[in-house]
């Protein structure tokens, strides 16, 4: 049977990508360097609906001068400022565990047809090849190595994504900051690892071996591999898992995303394992017409992520997959409720991610990663579930004031000690965004609007960010 490594997949970086190995590596020495974002000019308390892991609560969020969440209350604290978020939602950031962030400068794709495996139409699909491989390819050669990931990043981030998956290996630890990356350098350490294919014909298997070693030492603790990703009666699709077993690489580390082709059956196997599953329905149902068991894996006790993938099959932002996610879930038979769904992308995405202790979860000691929903529903959990981007109101990475509404960064950042945040129009609100935090290369422009106008020259089909 042809396997994936047995064909050309085509020419330049992002067909690389396909087999590209992101392997645990040390920061740069720029690393350091980083400046800092513009954060709260003092410790501030957040007032608001707050999303602990005990359960939603009316109370006050302090964010502490260290930039780290000093406490949850149900009181006003004392010595700290207060910002009273009206009645908003504060969840923890939201973690998307699957992704190709270079490709997200594009608009989404509709498939001209179904597809057996993911091997079909990388390799088949003349549409695919002419509307976002090749174009692709040629921004990556005539822009700086962080464009198109700084776009992507920022495409998250004002969706209340605060972490994100699926960098590619070309992308510098000390450039990859606006948001956090689970599988490089996060948090004073790197934790994850990823593969795009399975080793096939002696390719990649060395690289295999060395994740599988640092898996074994304790230094990898979340290892992201796509794996039988196609229609579930596609035999190709399906013996991948045995294939996985083979080569020793299925252990309590192993986070599979997509498993769209795997049996009940096989799903057990993975919880019996230990695996970890990460889940992309929009994607999964545009190419393949199908997606994961996810109702039943969730019933085996399967720890379950979501992830949007690609814009150009996926969804334009995470909030958006919550929803198909809960469409597919229903139709297969289970409602997880509002409160289970955001787990998904927030405390149980941090366990998957190997990141339990640090992120995920609105407690003291952890880093501020915050974002806040604007209130529309009166069931807090429900509220973020039927969010989407312009709901977001304010979003916190590290303690710093990555994005949020023009008024409320404006009284809550120190005047004249960074540079000033960029003005943006989302869904008709005044915002402001900062792009400062960042060891830019030379040449990499530090706004969106440049981001946008170097792109655009070069490709004037890219996909918009507020549409």
């Amino acid at each position: 049977m042809e396997r994936r490594g047995d064909r050309d997949a085509g020419e330049g970086p992002f067909s690389e990508a396909y087999a590209a190995v992101v392997k645990r590596e040390p920061p740069s020495a720029r690393a350091a360097e980083l400046a800092a974002r513009m954060a709260p000019t003092e410790p501030v308390a957040l007032r608001g609906m707050v999303l602990t892991a005990a359960g939603a609560r009316d109370g006050y969020v302090v964010v502490g001068a260290d930039k780290r969440i000093a406490g949850v209350s149900a009181r006003k604290p004392d010595g700290v400022r207060l910002h009273d978020t009206e009645n908003a939602v504060i969840c923890p950031g939201l973690i998307d565990l699957h992704g190709h962030p270079d490709f997200n400068v594009f608009a989404a794709w509709e498939p001209p047809r179904r597809y057996s495996n993911r091997y079909q139409w990388r390799r088949e699909e003349p549409l695919y090849q002419t509307l976002i491989r090749d174009p692709a390819n040629r921004l990556r050669r005539a822009l700086p190595a962080q464009t198109l990931l700084r776009y992507a990043e920022i495409r998250a981030l004002v969706g209340g994504v605060t972490a994100i998956q699926g960098t590619t290996k070309e992308q510098g630890l000390g450039e990859e900051s606006l948001v956090r990356h689970v599988d490089r350098w996060i948090l004073g350490d790197q934790v994850g690892s990823s593969m795009i294919d399975l080793p096939s014909n002696g390719r990649g298997r060395e690289d295999l071996d060395e994740i599988l070693a640092d898996i074994a030492a304790g230094r990898v603790k979340a290892f992201y591999l796509h794996l039988a990703e196609g229609h579930p009666e596609d035999e190709e699709s399906r013996g991948e898992l045995g294939r996985l077993v083979e080569l020793g690489a299925l252990s309590g580390a192993t986070v599979v995303i997509h498993g769209s082709a795997l049996s009940e059956g096989q799903l057990g196997d993975l919880r019996d394992a230990g695996a970890k599953l990460v889940w992309s329905p929009q994607s999964n149902l545009r190419l393949y017409g199908e997606t994961t068991k996810a109702a039943a894996a969730l019933k085996l006790g399967l720890n379950l992520g979501l992830g949007a993938d690609w814009l150009p099959s996926g969804s334009a932002s995470l909030l958006a997959e919550l929803k198909v996610a809960r469409h597919r879930l229903t139709q297969q038979g289970l409602d997880v409720g509002a409160r289970k769904l955001v787990e998904m992308v927030t405390s149980d995405a941090a366990a998957i991610a190997g990141l339990a202790d640090k992120l995920g979860a609105i407690e003291a000691g952890r880093p501020a990663d915050l974002v806040v929903f604007e209130r529309r529903h009166e069931d807090p959990y429900e509220n973020v579930v039927q969010a989407d981007p312009s709901s977001v109101e304010l979003v916190m990475i590290d303690g710093e004031l990555s994005y949020g509404r023009y008024d409320w960064v404006d009284s809550l950042s120190a005047p004249g000690e960074h540079e000033r945040p960029e003005e943006v129009v989302a869904w008709g609100r005044r915002m402001l965004l900062d792009t400062t935090y960042a060891a830019r290369p030379s040449g990499m422009p530090p706004t969106l609007a440049e981001l946008r106008a170097r792109l655009i020259a070069q490709y004037p089909q890219v996909g918009p960010i507020f549409a």
